[in-house]
């Protein structure tokens, strides 16, 4: 049995350095492993994608071999965008899944998102694979899994296609593939549904050559922004390198963030669906929850990260919900997964409808001074206790916060928060003030607080 790095076992995905972490002798323990979870619930079947990263395609290799050893029938559907890896799960009634896949991370980076039922595991169950693993409980079928080849993306094209109709309008829209998995999908998506589309980067290169793949870092979306000034266009659209997550910039090359977006989308859904539940992940802006109230819906807080949005969503019932890093997840028309390419469909759909340009519609929503979502280093054996720190420290003074996800301190003119990162050993801070000087007093009493509860230094991104 090979030995499995336990660190690689992430809060919603298993990742880590493909070349040295995720060789082949781990990637099939784990195939093996999720392979022997699945078969004690009953699956059979399951589906296996992977996006353009050079790593992948070894990656995919082991970890159906480890899943065929359990005894699954593994359907390879190719390269593909996460969101049609989740769809697959549907078109091929498969009730498990495995996407070998990077995401927004650096190139020598990989991971595996594994699915059951419909949704994608996280927390005690990835550690459960872990488990079964270190404690030697892998089964070996006595007769091993297929493996078949399933080519589907013209299928989720056509899919894709009958859920957005536009409006009279015909959007010119700019669209950032960033080399990955976007490419082999965005732009004729867009093109089908009525959008002249301007492409930047659309030929799938692993090695990222142009801009890392994150749409949701301003370092990444200066030549995106440039064209869509240069071009006229009514806005621009990028996307991550496995398509999950979207980055958008209005007419003027202003960036929207993903919880503006989302205010934006509740826009068009809640005078369908009054006083629905608006499930706000706790890095959000003040605009989001005040826009949804405004709206007449019933915003709730929630944690960061996409599986345990998405098993909110499902325990709620919630028609939609999003993140600050650009994933959003549609379930009043859609299948309520996060697919980025839907995400500009009905982008598009709004603006096509309205009328009006994409930065008049957001100039209702306000933009408050705030940080930007500062990320820096502290070990994982510290992480959760600064956070708990500040928060006991927090609560012992009667101050008002929200407790779901790290702390959130809600202070007269804005919030702060801390959190520990599901995924990496980091810490992660926000802050945002009604105007520049309560954000001021508010960054300085944040750093204080983590200062006293032992954070190591840092300063905040703007």
């Amino acid at each position: 049995m090979a030995f499995v790095p336990e660190h690689i076992f992430r809060e919603y995905d298993i990742r880590g350095i493909a070349d040295t972490e995720l060789t082949d002798e781990v990637v099939m323990s784990v195939g093996q492993a999720f392979g022997t979870w699945l078969s004690a619930r009953g699956v059979r079947r399951a589906t296996l994608g992977g996006d353009v990263r050079l790593s992948t395609k070894r990656i995919k290799a082991a970890a159906a071999a480890g899943m065929m050893k359990a005894g699954i029938n593994v359907t390879d559907i190719g390269v593909v965008s996460t969101p049609t890896f989740y769809w697959s799960m549907y078109h091929l009634d498969a009730d498990g899944g495995l996407m070998v896949t990077g995401s927004h991370n650096p190139k020598e980076f990989n991971g595996l998102k594994v699915a059951y039922d419909k949704a994608t595991l996280w927390g005690d169950d990835i550690q459960e694979i872990m488990r079964i693993i270190k404690e030697d409980r892998m089964i070996t079928a006595d007769i091993p899994g297929s493996l078949r080849f399933a080519a589907i993306d013209e299928e989720y094209l056509d899919m894709l296609i009958s859920k957005i109709k536009l409006g009279p309008r015909r959007p010119k829209i700019v669209c950032d593939s960033g080399n990955g998995t976007a490419g082999r999908y965005a732009p004729e998506f867009l093109r089908r549904i009525g959008c002249d589309v301007i492409e930047l980067y659309s030929e799938p290169d692993g090695t990222f050559p142009n801009h890392h793949p994150d749409p949701t870092k301003r370092e990444n979306l200066p030549r995106l922004i440039e064209t869509v000034i240069a071009e006229g266009a009514d806005l621009g659209v990028g996307f991550d390198g496995d398509s999950d997550r979207i980055g958008v910039v209005d007419d003027r090359g202003e960036i929207i963030w993903g919880d503006r977006l989302m205010a934006l989308f509740w826009q068009e859904i809640l005078p369908n669906h009054p006083g629905a539940v608006a499930i706000c992940e706790v890095k959000s802006s003040m605009a989001l929850p005040e826009e949804v109230l405004r709206l007449g819906g019933r915003p709730i807080w929630w944690n960061s990260g996409h599986s345990l949005v998405k098993a909110k969503m499902r325990e709620e019932k919630a028609l939609f919900s999003g993140e600050v890093s650009g994933h959003m997840f549609f379930a009043d028309e859609y299948y309520g997964y996060d697919d980025a390419f839907y995400a500009a469909g009905r982008l598009c759909r709004i603006l096509s409808q309205s009328g009006r340009k994409l930065s008049e519609l957001m100039s209702v929503i306000p933009i408050y001074p705030s940080t930007a979502e500062t990320r820096y280093d502290c070990p994982d054996d510290k992480k959760f206790e600064v956070v708990e720190k500040v928060k006991q420290r927090a609560l012992s003074e009667g101050l008002e916060t929200i407790t779901v996800d790290g702390v959130r301190i809600v202070y007269k003119d804005g919030w702060g928060l801390v959190r520990a990162s599901n995924t990496q050993p980091v810490l992660v801070a926000r802050c945002e003030g009604r105007t520049e000087d309560a954000l001021a007093e508010i960054c300085a009493d944040m750093k204080r607080r983590l200062a006293e509860a032992g954070s190591p230094p840092f300063e905040w991104e703007y």
